[in-house]
């Protein structure tokens, strides 16, 4: 898999513009490992491990309109510090808040999700994706339930 980005670039008489292609290295993902540098082989062993107590949270039935919120609590079980870089779900009335400082190992936190209900019905499962200073760099963690429509809830 590649990945290049693109930059624009005035031409010479200053007045267009062009694209230029600039190749970057196609393991990316490797710079975000720290402290394991990208030009080092990669010891699984030795990089931060993110171990959830739970990895999905059913929150039952919900109401069209409420806001379901769950702290998702982890522990560093890894040998470095973890350093979550970003957080994010599956749809935009998911919404997540990680700890922005490194996690020492041994030691937990949490990671807080907030999923508004409104305009939502029937079952629901919203995934938020992890992104860290891990191996494999991504986690997954759910929401799941049923929000009952307006209608079915003043019954």
């Amino acid at each position: 898999m590649g990945l290049a980005l693109y930059a624009c670039q005035s031409t010479p008489n200053g007045n267009e513009k062009t694209l230029e292609e600039i190749p970057v290295q196609s393991n990316a993902a490797e710079i975000i490992r720290n402290p394991v540098s990208a030009s080092e082989p990669l010891d699984t062993g030795k990089v931060a491990r993110i171990d959830f107590a739970e990895e999905t949270y059913d929150f039952g039935t919900a109401k069209e309109g409420d806001i379901v919120i769950h702290d998702f609590q982890f522990t560093n079980t890894g040998q470095t510090p973890l350093i979550i870089t970003d957080a994010r779900s599956s749809c935009g009335c998911t919404v997540p808040e990680w700890p922005e400082e490194p996690i020492a190992p041994g030691k937990s936190a949490v990671i807080s999700v907030k999923f508004d209900t409104t305009e939502k019905e029937g079952l629901q499962v919203k995934r938020i994706l992890i992104t860290a200073n891990t191996y494999p760099s991504e986690s997954k963690i759910y929401l799941r339930g049923t929000v009952l429509s307006k209608e079915e809830s003043n019954q």
